[in-house]
C-alpha cells in the first residue's frame, strides 16, 4: 500500500483530505478552473458548488448557504472585490464565513484591496492541490472554533482573524 507523503508534515494526502465537512461555494469565470478546485477537494467529504456566473453569487450565497468560499478576484461583470462588498452583511449575520480569494494577480494593490473588504487569505494561481486542501481546512477549523463560542462572545465584526 503506497502512502503519498506531504513535505515533511507527518501526514498523508489522505489524512489531510479526509478532514473537512462544509459546503463550499467556488466563485470562477473560468469553467476549467472550477472543475480543477473541485477535483482539489474531491477526496474530501465537502459539498462542493461552483459557479461561473458572478451575477448569481448573491443568490446561490443565500440557497447554498457555504461554510467558506473560493472566489476569483478578475471577473467580468462583477468582479471579486464587488462580490466581497455584497457579501458583506450576509457573511457577518452568520459568524464568521471565511472567504479564499484566487488570482493570478501577485501585485499588492490586489491583495491588500481584497483584504480590506474581509477576504481571510489570498492564493495565487497557479493553484497546488495540497495548498488549497490545507488553508480551506485551516480556515474551516477556525470557523468550527468561531461558532462554538457564545454569541455574545463574538467581536463585533464578527470576525476573529481582526481582533
Amino acid at each position: 500500500m503506497s502512502c503519498d507523503w506531504v513535505g515533511g508534515s507527518g501526514y498523508s494526502r489522505q489524512d489531510l483530505m479526509t478532514q473537512l465537512h462544509a459546503r463550499v461555494l467556488i466563485v470562477d469565470d473560468e469553467p476549467a478552473n472550477v472543475l480543477l478546485l473541485e477535483e482539489f477537494l474531491s477526496d474530501t467529504a465537502t459539498e462542493v458548488r461552483g459557479l461561473n456566473d458572478s451575477r448569481q453569487v448573491e443568490q446561490v450565497f443565500k440557497e447554498f448557504e457555504p461554510d467558506i468560499v473560493l472566489l476569483d478576484l478578475h471577473m467580468p461583470s462583477i468582479d471579486g472585490l464587488e462580490v466581497l462588498r455584497r457579501l458583506s452583511s450576509a457573511r457577518e449575520s452568520l459568524g464568521f464565513l471565511p472567504v479564499i480569494v484566487l488570482t493570478g494577480d501577485t501585485g499588492r494593490v490586489a491583495r491588500n484591496s481584497a483584504l480590506l473588504l474581509g477576504a481571510n487569505d489570498f492564493l495565487i494561481k497557479p493553484l497546488d492541490r495540497t495548498e488549497v486542501v490545507l488553508r480551506v481546512r485551516n480556515l474551516l477549523r477556525m470557523r468550527e472554533l468561531f461558532l462554538s463560542l457564545p454569541a455574545s462572545s463574538w467581536p463585533a465584526n464578527n470576525d476573529p482573524a481582526k481582533t
